[in-house]
């Protein structure tokens, strides 16, 4: 089972270098609005070679209201050196400040689901 963070843990770590939230939505849904600092890994993008890069200690993954950032929480779980959860309520249970734009965006190369 995948640990969830709620919106309040993550709006307290956010200024933690050792946190990265990964944003799993679609990059129109993500550019019209995340949590400041995320970056987007839209899951049908995700490939293995995601596994073999630098991870922080900590990774919350946000989707849209919770339930797939846990299937994917479980696979980076199992792939990465990292504590890993799931943000409870997805993106729609975020109350804190929202950023918009691409800037978060992750070039991954050819994609190729795992």
């Amino acid at each position: 089972m995948v640990v969830e963070t709620t919106p309040d843990e993550l709006h307290e770590k956010l200024d933690d270098d050792s946190v990265a939230v990964i944003d799993i939505r679609d990059p129109s849904s993500y550019s019209s609005g995340h949590i400041p600092g995320a970056e987007n890994l839209p899951a049908q993008s995700l490939t293995p070679a995601v596994f073999d890069r630098e991870w922080p200690d900590e990774v919350v993954v946000s989707c849209y209201i919770g339930k797939s950032s846990q299937r994917v929480a479980s696979i980076l779980d199992s792939n990465i050196d990292a504590d890993v959860s799931s943000l409870s309520g997805g993106f729609q249970g975020w109350e804190g400040e929202v950023a918009s734009g691409t800037e978060g965006g992750a070039d991954l190369g050819p994609s190729s689901p795992f």
